[in-house]
């Protein structure tokens, strides 16, 4: 009864909690949304100048052209007093600002269009004879004056609520308190210290980059987490918004996926898809849904697969810097895949050799497959895992292999790897986390 409730809640946050415009609400009719119905929305923040790359794309609903009636909808927030939180904890906003330091600047990891996000320190209740101790925790602080973000926040709130697994980020509670500055809205997420595997393959960090083992290790996570949100419970989610940005790094390197605000409920039984808004980011968005606005499982395979060439060859899916014919990732690795000597060109050269070409031509292979034209062809979520399994196996697993691998004369690696390590620790301290889909500070 517990689950079905939970379930029950999910539905609500799929499917109308959150009162939208009648042209944003998802629909299960067969009518396509037009190609023409999203628009390219900036990525920049105000903790970085640049723009990467990949720019995310929203519905085509204006805010200047929604009815009152629907802005005044879409201001109200619902009330958490009467509905199951699973196992989260409920904060006051005091807890929160006292937590991050009444939201101190230089505990400020992460901004963007959702808000900000701050590194804070809870205390762990302990029994009188257990000395007390703290847990390190992220903080997404929702800003006040966003319409997109409170929808987000919601869903993040019930999907993260309902599911557990080790590949998930896991969120620790929310806060949803109404004071004299106005609605105060807050995620409390495990802090994950490692960064995103973004910030790792950008070349963010000069002269260290993510092992090959460790590039199969988050292959191998990712697929676990979207193994389980998609066929491991009695209902479908569809993540929706897979990218490496959205795959962060625990203490120990484990990857989770992060950012469940754009998830959606797949298709019910009879039906093939459920059609929606179009949203996500350009490079990782499945082709069919970006034209017909029709979504279901299949197009998390195919934004799978390109994070899998992401990991190869350690360029985003879309570089406007880079020289013309080399700009789409996809386009430029077509002619290099017809035999391992060509494949060698594509690896992620700051790797310098340091791989296995057995398993990234394995790797290419299940990308190849995810990346299939017609959505009926690339295969379930459940097969892709047992097939990165299998290209890992080739390499032996990797134990004991080194996340980042040193490259050029930046910095040397002594015994056991140790100053390695503490190279890493020192340049990716503190700064792991993403607001909505903004940019942390570099």
């Amino acid at each position: 009864m517990k689950l079905r409730s939970r379930m029950r809640c999910l539905l609500t946050c799929f499917h109308g909690d959150v009162p939208m415009d009648e042209n944003e609400k998802d629909r299960t009719d067969p009518i396509p949304t037009s190609s023409a119905a999203y628009s390219a929305r900036s990525m920049s923040t105000a903790t970085s100048s640049t723009v990467p790359s990949g720019s995310d794309l929203t519905s085509s609903v204006n805010i200047s052209d929604m009815s009152a009636e629907s802005m005044q909808r879409l201001q109200q927030y619902p009330s958490f007093s009467d509905q199951p939180a699973a196992n989260l904890r409920v904060f006051t906003y005091s807890e929160l600002r006292s937590a991050t330091g009444n939201l101190k600047r230089s505990l400020l990891v992460g901004e963007g269009g959702f808000g900000c996000v701050y590194r804070g320190t809870l205390k762990v209740d302990a029994s009188p004879e257990e000395e007390a101790t703290t847990l390190e925790v992220a903080v997404k602080h929702l800003n006040r004056n966003g319409l997109q973000g409170h929808k987000e926040w919601l869903t993040e709130v019930n999907v993260l609520g309902i599911v557990d697994h080790p590949n998930l980020v896991k969120l620790i509670g929310y806060c949803a308190q109404d004071d004299e500055r106005g609605a105060q809205r807050l995620l409390v997420y495990e802090f994950m210290p490692n960064r995103s595997v973004d910030d790792h393959l950008s070349g963010r960090a000069i002269g260290t980059t993510l092992s090959w083992p460790m590039r199969l290790r988050v292959a191998l996570d990712t697929a676990r987490g979207l193994k389980y949100l998609h066929e491991d419970m009695d209902f479908q989610i569809i993540f929706r918004d897979l990218k490496t940005s959205n795959i962060l790094l625990d203490e120990n390197w484990n990857a989770k996926l992060s950012d469940f605000g754009m998830a959606r409920q797949g298709p019910t039984e009879g039906l093939t898809h459920v059609s929606t808004a179009v949203v996500g980011t350009l490079g990782y968005a499945a082709p069919e849904y970006l034209h017909t606005g029709r979504l279901n499982a299949k197009s998390d395979i195919w934004s799978y697969g390109v994070v899998l060439y992401e990991l190869i060859t350690g360029r985003r899916p879309i570089d406007s810097d880079r020289p013309r014919g080399e700009q789409k990732l996809l386009d430029w690795v077509k002619p290099y895949l017809s035999d391992a000597n060509r494949l060698r060109l594509i690896v992620d050269p700051r790797l310098e050799g340091h791989y296995s070409i057995k398993s990234v031509a394995k790797l290419a292979t299940i990308a190849n497959r995810c990346l299939a034209r017609m959505p009926k062809a690339r295969p379930r979520m459940g097969e892709v895992l047992d097939m990165v399994q299998k290209a890992i196996d080739v390499d032996g697993g990797g134990d004991g292999a080194l996340p980042l691998y040193c490259y050029g004369s930046s910095c040397m690696e002594d015994e056991g790897g140790r100053k390695l390590e503490q190279e890493s620790n020192r340049r990716f301290h503190g700064s792991c986390w993403r607001a909505g889909r903004g940019k942390g500070p570099r």
